[in-house]
């Protein structure tokens, strides 16, 4: 998965109330485990969360309330957080890793044209980066960009073609963004046949179940 941010050192770096700037923290921390919902990610053993709308997500402050964070206010986390990244990424325009960070902050927080456009400047140094491509595909789906994510992940098994991530995506986008079950199922089942020890099997059979039993497939 993305890289996670870290937490701000005052409330007065967002310009947020401490109790909600210590939830946003506390939601960026959260997403750099699970962002991209039922997507992998750079992580082939993370779980796999139900799609949600970005904007509903809530976490616990301190002293025990929920509040709803905007997209705005996690986008003001993310530049908090990614200001002395991009900064010195300003000195090195070609260092991989700060660019891949700064690219982590803001998909961890929703803001995916934002992490689409790092992402892209990573590949345009080191275009076989797998991970990299299939994070950028993973954004430009969430930006409402299926047609370019397809893109991204059929480049990106072209450099392993059996990449768990790419493979799992590739499936579940064609799957929800194209209403293309026998696409997803074909991706799928390349993926068991890559992986057969893998991790969440049962998961990925059970989604091959639905596809075949939706009507498109049968059709």
């Amino acid at each position: 998965m993305a890289t996670s941010p870290g937490t701000p050192s005052t409330s007065t770096d967002t310009g947020l109330p401490a109790n909600q700037a210590y939830g946003i923290a506390a939601i960026c921390l959260l997403l750099g485990l699970c962002v991209g919902y039922f997507f992998l990610g750079s992580n082939p053993r993370a779980s796999v969360p139900r799609l949600q709308p970005a904007a509903n997500i809530a976490s616990a402050t301190p002293n025990g309330t929920h509040p709803k964070l905007t997209l705005e206010q996690m986008k003001q986390m993310a530049d908090v957080q990614a200001s002395a990244l991009i900064e010195k990424s300003k000195a090195d325009p070609k260092n991989v890793a700060l660019l891949t960070q700064i690219a982590g902050i803001y998909q961890a927080t929703h803001q995916f044209k934002e992490a689409a456009g790092y992402f892209e400047k990573t590949l345009a140094i080191d275009p076989k980066n797998v991970t990299a491509r299939t994070d950028l595909a993973s954004c430009l789906y969430y930006s409402g960009d299926v047609d370019g994510a397809l893109a991204q992940l059929t480049q990106a098994l072209k450099y392993n073609p059996t990449d768990a991530n790419s493979l799992f995506n590739m499936g579940m986008i064609k799957y929800r963004g194209k209403n293309d079950p026998k696409g997803a199922v074909a991706a799928w089942k390349e993926l068991l046949k890559a992986h057969p020890d893998l991790d969440r099997k049962a998961q990925v059979e059970q989604m091959i179940a639905e596809a075949q039993g939706s009507p498109q497939e049968k059709n």
